[in-house]
């Protein structure tokens, strides 16, 4: 009798899709030991974003997450998602890099690594399967799907066979956008069986509404594994309901023989614990057919709703859902997985609140433009690319044969920092994040982002301690519409908060009452660098008045200043380096001449109405 395997996602993607990965160790492990009986074929647990989000927000160790999991878990097998040579960042890692990670991933408790690459080029895996089958692991290799007018069936079976040829397990159908149609699913399902002796494993997100349906005509088709997630994330933005493809299955030759009171128990617990993460819980549709034009994937939705939201621009969501595949389309069409993703999503969300196409270009796509992520699918805008990158040239090698060994030189930049591999490999993927990690782990100062208490979700009662987002304020007989738009990482007794104040985006940096100062000591404690000093230099910022005056698109932080007071410079020279929405964006000189002041430094929260640096034009 044929039977269908279940990979279950309820740790890993289904809460990347429907509240910004924000899940905490704590919540899954009391719940492992029932989740380690079921008998799924795996239980995603770790990759894609929840590295990112264990360091940037939770103030976690991702590494002990696995290995916390991997102690609950004696019975079942981990699976992890790998981004080729990306790894789990955003750039090309160096092969060493590349290998030593898939080890310590290895030894460390996973036991499947699906890998992909955002644009398809097999090249860029090579190395990740490699390292994977040295490991004594699974590989899984896997095809990013999207339609275009380079992607079809012979295309992804082409791709397959090369697959195969690298030695790979299992072969993967990753839908991210949920494009797939069930009649689709039947025609690639049974071409790849034709073509390869893999079994195939389906992954598509319910965002169309479509996602069950290619689960049920891909498994006719031939398909022997299936993604799911347990009810409590599943569907919308995330992927079929586990609990609904047993049941479906169920009596059938595609039986899965899992127990649904056990799932539905389980399913249970989650809900519970969804509840504590109100505050990131994506708004919009549970069905979203606009996908299938714009086919943003699953595990981006939440997140650039909650990045509109902070810009103060989430009645922009339909212009940027519009503007999304005319970006891609100028980049050759590429899949729209992690990185590539928030690359072209980064860069409409720029070209929309900018209000004029590419005026400015983030050094991702600068990168992408000049091929340091991999050949193209498709033709490139050569337009968009001279404007973005002038006549550099495009490089057409594997990209990381370009680059040479660098884990010797990054034991040396944490020297002191890093106790072990694992952290020496958390600053590889995220420098100045993983930095910042391991100095608060050192000084004992590791706090996750706050969890508001579900009182905080609707307007308060009188005598409790929460205030709605949206509000007026009258001083001096003035009044002004305040509008809470997000809040940053603070430290301590200070906390920016980002607002607009009668439309107009402003950075507010609250502190307790008992680290303010005031009177005639308090230029002495801004002086010697305490918290007064950071928001006086904050409100001390001017406002944009004339061409020189250099400002930001949307609130980030500097990551680099690339100029001196004093410096002359050219229009279109690169003044700034500022990150926004995980992405860095080059701010260039709006005129010749000289800088004569610079308001920022790095590490600094920025927003549009400030100037970050003058500039008297020639």
């Amino acid at each position: 009798m044929a039977k269908v395997h279940i990979t279950e996602l309820v740790l890993r993607d289904g809460h990347q899709s429907l509240i910004a990965t924000r899940m905490r160790t704590e919540d899954m492990l009391p719940i492992c030991g029932k989740l380690d009986s079921v008998g799924f074929w795996s239980l995603e647990a770790w990759g894609g974003a929840t590295f990112d989000a264990c360091v940037r927000f939770l103030k976690e160790d991702p590494w002990e997450r696995l290995r916390k999991l991997r102690r609950a878990l004696p019975n079942s097998r981990i699976q992890m998602l790998l981004r080729g040579q990306n790894l789990l960042g955003y750039r090309h890692y160096p092969d060493d890099v590349v290998r030593a990670f898939v080890q310590k991933s290895a030894d460390n408790g996973v036991d499947i690594f699906r890998v992909f690459d955002a644009m398809n080029d097999v090249r860029n895996m090579r190395v990740s399967i490699e390292a994977v089958k040295a490991a004594g692991r699974h590989a899984e290799g896997t095809l990013c799907y999207t339609t275009s007018p380079v992607h079809n069936v012979p295309y992804f079976v082409a791709m397959a066979r090369e697959l195969e040829a690298m030695g790979c397990d299992t072969l993967a159908v990753k839908d991210m956008a949920g494009l797939l149609t069930p009649y689709a699913t039947v025609e690639l399902v049974q071409a790849l069986k034709a073509a390869v002796s893999m079994p195939i494993h389906l992954h598509s997100h319910a965002t169309s509404g479509l996602a069950s349906m290619v689960h049920m005509k891909g498994v006719e088709a031939g398909a022997t594994i299936v993604d799911g997630c347990l009810s409590a994330f599943s569907e919308g933005a995330s992927h079929p309901t586990t609990e609904s493809l047993v049941a479906a299955f169920q009596g059938s030759e595609y039986d899965t023989g899992l127990s649904l009171p056990l799932l539905q128990e389980i399913a249970a617990y989650f809900r519970e614990v969804r509840k504590k993460y109100w505050q990131f819980e994506m708004e919009g549709p549970q069905v979203d057919t606009r996908i299938l034009t714009s086919q943003i994937p699953g595990g981006m939705i939440s997140n650039l709703s909650n990045q509109l939201k902070e810009q103060g621009a989430l009645n922009r969501m339909d212009d940027v859902f519009a503007e999304i595949p005319r970006v891609r389309e100028d980049l050759g069409f590429p899949p729209l997985v992690t990185p590539t993703s928030q690359i072209v999503g980064t860069q409409a969300v720029l070209n929309v609140l900018t209000g004029e196409r590419y005026k400015s270009v983030t050094n991702e796509v600068k990168g992408y433009l000049l091929g340091r992520y991999g050949a193209a699918p498709g033709t490139v805008n050569e337009q968009v690319r001279r404007l973005a990158v002038g006549n550099q040239e495009v490089i057409t090698r594997r990209p990381a044969d370009l680059l040479s060994d660098e884990l010797d030189k990054l034991r040396g930049e944490i020297e002191g920092l890093a106790k072990s591999d694992e952290d020496v490999l958390t600053y590889a993927m995220f420098p100045d994040l993983g930095r910042t990690y391991l100095q608060e782990r050192a000084a004992g100062t590791l706090a996750p982002e706050p969890l508001l208490p579900p009182e905080a979700r609707h307007a308060p009662a009188a005598g409790t301690q929460f205030a709605p987002n949206e509000f007026k304020v009258t001083l001096h007989g003035e009044t002004y519409h305040i509008r809470i738009t997000g809040t940053g990482h603070g430290h301590e007794a200070e906390r920016p908060y980002y607002v607009h104040v009668d439309g107009v985006p402003e950075e507010v940096l609250i502190e307790t009452l008992g680290e303010i100062e005031v009177g005639p000591t308090a230029g002495a404690a801004r002086a010697a660098g305490k918290p007064a000093e950071k928001a006086g230099a904050a409100k001390g910022r001017p406002k944009p008045t004339h061409p020189g005056h250099v400002t930001t698109a949307m609130p980030g932080t500097i990551v680099d200043v690339l100029v001196q007071t004093g410096q002359k410079v050219n229009a279109g020279d690169g003044v700034l380096v500022i990150e926004a929405m995980k992405m860095e964006n080059e701010i260039q000189a709006p005129v010749s001449g000289t800088v004569v002041a610079i308001h920022v430094a790095k590490g600094e929260a920025v927003t549009p109405d400030q100037v970050l640096i003058e500039i008297q034009p020639e």
